[in-house]
């Protein structure tokens, strides 16, 4: 006779805990960013219009390979010195969630899903997800300065 009658079988249990298991995964995964990404999840804030940077303000950018971020009609943007005389700038928005990119080393990490960019702004690992939303940029060399449009 069983000294247990309320008892669970061992295979009901391993069942249960799965179960369980797989529910909070699931919750995580799908669990409402919005409060740790700027904006309501799903939104990807772009540039509208036109930025104008004085590059006498970023020192960063007098070497090729210095990059900046600015914010841009309530848009963050990363500016890269890719030549002597040539600049890109990308939207700071992660393609994948809207999480907000930043700079790591030469390139860029999304520190929401781990999706990494280089600083051509394509995808290199973390995530999959598409490059960087790159943004027109021209130089006026005797002004000092770029202009930025979407």
């Amino acid at each position: 006779m069983d000294a247990c009658t309320n008892c669970q079988s061992r295979r009901d249990f391993l069942a249960t805990s799965t179960l369980g298991a797989v529910a909070v995964f699931l919750a995580a995964c799908s669990s409402d960013e919005s409060t740790t990404e700027p904006g309501p999840s799903g939104t990807v804030p772009t540039l509208t219009g036109t930025t104008t940077v004085r590059l006498a303000d970023y020192p960063a950018l007098a070497n090729v390979g210095g990059i900046i971020s600015i914010t841009a009609t309530s848009s963050p943007i990363a500016i890269v010195r890719s030549a002597s005389d040539r600049y890109r700038a990308f939207s700071l928005v992660c393609p994948h969630a809207g999480g907000t990119v930043a700079i790591q080393g030469t390139g860029f990490r999304c520190p929401v899903h781990g999706a990494t960019f280089s600083n051509t702004g394509a995808w290199t690992g973390g995530q999959n997800t598409s490059a960087l939303r790159e943004f027109t940029v021209a130089l006026n060399a005797t002004a000092g300065t770029l202009t930025i449009t979407s």
